[in-house]
């Protein structure tokens, strides 16, 4: 395609949206609206699936030792259980630590019940703490780490805890929280394209008889379409382009003002250094690829003149 026709579609193109004024805004409008419902739900799909993702990192395994077990005996367990492939980190936690922890628990008011048990009256057991690299595979490591300790004679383990039974039903949850995000997403997005492709037929409709009188002069199908393709192109990209801003402004605000009472509920949202890019894209690109195929298949019913 020569330079010349490549700019006079494009020439066309943009005057057919100024020219079209009332059909081309409805055509926006609707591209806006559709795209801005589906960039709020994608916002909320985002940051449900990163609060489940920091409630799962949450989870961890606490091993608790016998009383009276040697430090030599400590220290082997605490590199058989680091060897394995599941485990990220292990930490130690002496008896005085735990005491410790057990007391800032317990809060201000209760804490003096404690009083009494430090140094040799300390009846809670050394442990250690085990963070895994994948929440799912925790049972797994649990069961390891018994394994370990069921081949020792000296039996230095005396208890794994890793909240059996409600571990297995968070994660129910949360994979179940991130299914349906997904599902509503797609289903927006699905729903978005039907009604903003129906509106560009409409401004296609209106202009049928500018279409056969093309035909009837000798245009040829590409001549017509090369227009129209650029048309519904430039009002996917405006609409879109201007839908990415509203959303991500509104996000913005939204996570400025909240802030401060999410910090407090230990709350984070995802920030917009994070979900921009994935958010814009997916926007932009389904905005510009909707008012193309809107307008290609709706321009098909009038070349056949």
């Amino acid at each position: 395609m020569k330079l010349r026709t490549v700019t006079r579609h494009l020439r066309e193109g943009a005057k057919n949206i100024i020219r079209n004024g009332w059909m081309s805004f409805a055509s926006m409008s609707s591209i806006f609206i559709s795209l801005f419902i589906l960039g709020i739900f994608l916002l909320l799909a985002l940051n449900v699936n990163h609060m489940a993702a920091q409630i799962e990192s949450q989870v961890q395994i606490r091993v608790f030792l016998q009383l009276n077990v040697e430090q030599a005996k400590i220290t082997e367990v605490q590199n058989k259980i680091g060897n394995l492939t599941e485990v990220r980190k292990v930490s130690f936690v002496s008896k005085a630590e735990g005491l410790e922890l057990l007391r800032k628990n317990l809060g201000e008011d209760n804490k003096d019940l404690l009083d009494g048990y430090e140094n040799e009256k300390n009846p809670l057991p050394d442990s250690f703490t085990v963070e895994v690299y994948d929440p799912q595979s925790i049972e797994s490591a649990a069961k390891q780490i018994e394994a370990i300790n069921a081949a020792d004679e000296l039996i230095p383990i005396a208890k794994v805890k890793y909240g059996q039974g409600t571990v297995e039903t968070l994660f129910k949850i949360t994979n179940a929280v991130r299914y349906i995000g997904i599902v509503v997403v797609i289903g927006l997005s699905v729903t978005a394209m039907f009604l903003i492709s129906n509106t560009i037929k409409m401004t296609i409709i209106a202009r049928r008889r500018e279409i056969g009188i093309m035909k009837l002069v000798g245009a040829t199908n590409a001549f017509i379409r090369w227009p129209f393709f650029i048309e519904g192109a430039l009002i996917g990209i405006i609409s879109s382009v201007l839908t990415t801003a509203a959303v991500l402004l509104s996000y913005s605000q939204l996570v400025k003002i909240t802030q401060m009472e999410l910090s407090l509920m230990m709350i984070k949202l995802v920030t917009l250094e994070d979900s921009g890019l994935l958010t814009a894209a997916l926007l932009i690109g389904l905005g510009t690829i909707i008012g193309v195929w809107g307008s290609t298949i709706s321009i098909r019913k009038y070349l056949k003149v």
